[in-house]
């Protein structure tokens, strides 16, 4: 038998290459997912309370300038939301950014 090697087409291996390359640049542009919740309610099970965004101020970078009176009301960034809740993220845009995705360096791309 004889063996026959099956080449892929300069287009395919070039089409293929750029998929990989656009989505190790949009991982590294793009901001962490944020949620505004209330820094006042955390639940051991549960974690934060997710609230309205306009809570949190406009700027991702600090804390709280337009929040209302009633809640504490900060960005949390990179959380798992479920519920109405979330937990295991962080109030650090800096360390969000950090934790990078795909083809991104650890000192913070983007």
């Amino acid at each position: 038998m004889a063996q026959t090697r099956r080449r892929l087409r300069s287009s395919t291996v070039v089409l293929g290459g750029m998929g990989v390359l656009a989505a190790a640049l949009s991982a590294c542009g793009s901001d962490p997912d944020r949620r505004c919740v209330d820094r006042n309610s955390y639940d051991y099970t549960d974690g934060y309370k997710v609230v309205a965004d306009k809570n949190c101020s406009s700027s991702s970078g600090s804390a709280g300038k337009s929040r209302s009176r009633a809640t504490n009301a900060d960005w949390y960034y990179d959380a798992d939301v479920s519920n109405g809740y979330a937990d295991r993220g962080t109030f650090s845009r800096s360390e969000a950014v950090d934790r990078g995705g795909f083809g991104c360096s650890g000192s913070g791309g983007g």
